[in-house]
């Protein structure tokens, strides 16, 4: 949830209205929960949907940066089409749907982990020139050294490529999407909602963080190479980023690196850390079922379709409850797989 540039945003005193909206919606989740926590349910239920429909107006007011300044289709057609979703999952908490509450709490989380890195100005240097430092260690590693400088963003995070040897003459600067505590808060939010053993939670978190840490080192290498050496400035990619998204000629290496490659990548990327983080925590299944939910309005049960050993509340499928049965009448011998201990009710 990056605030708005200061060329699109618009401000409330001198605060991005981005970040008033943003505050307002998590700021509202978090009190859903305790809500929730104290058993006040229809109390959260109003208020959870009331914060979905900020949060749904928070991405909204998003389009034009990602339409006009980043030039990204992919983000620009989420954040279109977040409002509509947000406001239908408030429809569904004020119609009832109270395991929303749990997606909601998820959204809470996510929220007090990004928050703070976004707007405490100590904490965004060192995430953002941190990075910097560990993608030109990669960039090294690729046989490129440029150095770093101080980007447009103020932080000395631009990689100094010297534009009279480039093909382009353009360079690449990190800024806090290039983080990836975005995802990291995302996986961050679900694993704190759900219940379950601490042990479990904190390595599916460790697992998570090391992989969004190390695929996003390789994609800011990637990005930060393709940019200034025009590695996609084949003629066809040059008209569709001119005539078609208005950008200037050598900037194409960086759009089409950054906006689709990279992107579309990093959407199968996350596909594959969820499934890992559900092999370790498949609590968090009860979360993405909503997602589904509000997505598409048909229930899932993701723990039948992934099998039945990855069944949250530590017991077994209905088929496999009704084999074990048919075994036990037919007299033949063999004891039932036994639950593993860290998946026992005691510890959920």
């Amino acid at each position: 949830m990056p605030a708005l540039p200061a060329t699109t945003a618009v401000s409330i005193g001198s605060i991005p209205l981005g970040d008033v909206l943003a505050w307002t919606a998590i700021a509202a989740f978090v009190v859903a929960m305790i809500l929730e926590w104290l058993d006040a349910a229809d109390p959260a239920r109003y208020l959870a949907a009331a914060a979905w429909v900020v949060f749904g107006v928070f991405w909204l007011t998003m389009v034009p940066h990602y339409y006009l300044e980043v030039k990204s289709p992919i983000q620009t057609l989420l954040t279109l089409a977040a409002l509509p979703l947000c406001v239908y999952a408030g429809y569904l908490l004020v119609q009832g749907r109270e395991s929303l509450l749990l997606l909601s709490k998820a959204i809470a989380f996510m929220g007090l982990i990004y928050l703070p890195a976004e707007t405490i100005p100590f904490v965004k240097t060192w995430l953002i020139e941190t990075t910097a430092r560990q993608t030109h260690f990669g960039m090294e590693l690729m046989g490129h050294s440029p150095g770093i400088e101080e980007g447009s963003n103020g932080y000395q995070s631009r990689f100094a490529f010297d534009p009279d040897v480039t093909v382009t003459g353009r360079t690449t600067y990190i800024i806090m999407s290039c983080t990836g505590i975005g995802s990291m808060a995302i996986f961050g939010g679900l694993i704190s909602a759900v219940k379950a053993p601490l042990k479990r939670k904190v390595a599916a978190f460790a697992i998570a963080v090391g992989v969004i840490w190390f695929l996003n080192l390789v994609r800011n290498v990637f990005i930060g190479i393709a940019s200034p050496w025009g590695w996609f400035q084949q003629d066809i990619l040059v008209h569709i980023a001119t005539e078609f998204m208005g950008a200037p000629a050598d900037r194409t290496s960086y759009i089409v690196a950054h906006n689709f490659v990279a992107q579309s990548l990093s959407i199968i990327a996350l596909l594959g850390i969820t499934y890992l983080v559900v092999r370790i925590l498949p609590e968090v299944l009860d979360p993405l079922e909503e997602v589904l939910f509000i997505l598409t309005g048909t229930e899932y049960d993701l723990s039948d379709a992934l099998g039945e050993e990855m069944r949250a509340d530590g017991g077994t499928s209905t088929s496999a409850a009704s084999a074990s049965e048919s075994t036990a009448e037919s007299g033949t011998s063999g004891e039932p797989d036994a639950v593993p201990a860290s998946e026992t009710d005691s510890e959920r």
